[in-house]
């Protein structure tokens, strides 16, 4: 076994939603699910097969973010992944959305931070491991930190 370290490239303002599933109608669904819970995102879906075609199937309402989805997809190799690039709307605006999706598996991650996909390789194939997902820790808020975080959940109209 081989692993490898994939670095996604998320596009400046969106975010990337990174999971595993299962069937070709995956893409359509994905779609589906993104366009009736942010009608007014932009985003683009790359989906890999592990079987038959072994195609990566691509869907989204963006072009330019269809193309990185695509790239993302090709640099990581693994069946039966997807990844979502999502501008205009937040990964909690979908999620449940996705996760809904009959044949997603799981998700990895959802971020617009810089991000790593640890990728072990076989004589089979690829698959993904797990995520870097940003940078580690720097310390624990203190009280104006926790006043801050608070404030801009209100700000954002997460908490009331």
């Amino acid at each position: 076994m081989l692993l490898k370290i994939i670095k996604m490239n998320i596009p400046e303002g969106s975010n990337l939603i990174l999971g595993q599933s299962h069937f070709i109608k995956t893409a359509e669904d994905l779609y589906e699910a993104i366009a009736g819970t942010a009608p007014g995102a932009k985003f683009g879906i790359a989906f890999s097969e592990a079987s038959g075609d072994c195609l990566i199937r691509l869907e989204g309402n963006d072009i330019d973010l269809m193309d990185a989805a695509k790239k993302n997809s090709l640099e990581l190799g693994c069946g039966h992944t997807f990844v979502v690039l999502l501008k205009g709307a937040f990964p909690i605006n979908v999620l449940n959305a996705i996760k809904g999706i009959q044949e997603v598996c799981g998700i990895f991650c959802a971020t617009a931070n810089p991000l790593e996909a640890v990728v072990a390789e076989t004589d089979l194939g690829r698959g993904i491991i797990g995520v870097i997902d940003g940078f580690p820790p720097k310390g624990v808020e203190d009280a104006a930190k926790v006043e801050e975080r608070r404030q801009l959940l209100r700000r954002f109209g997460y908490k009331l």
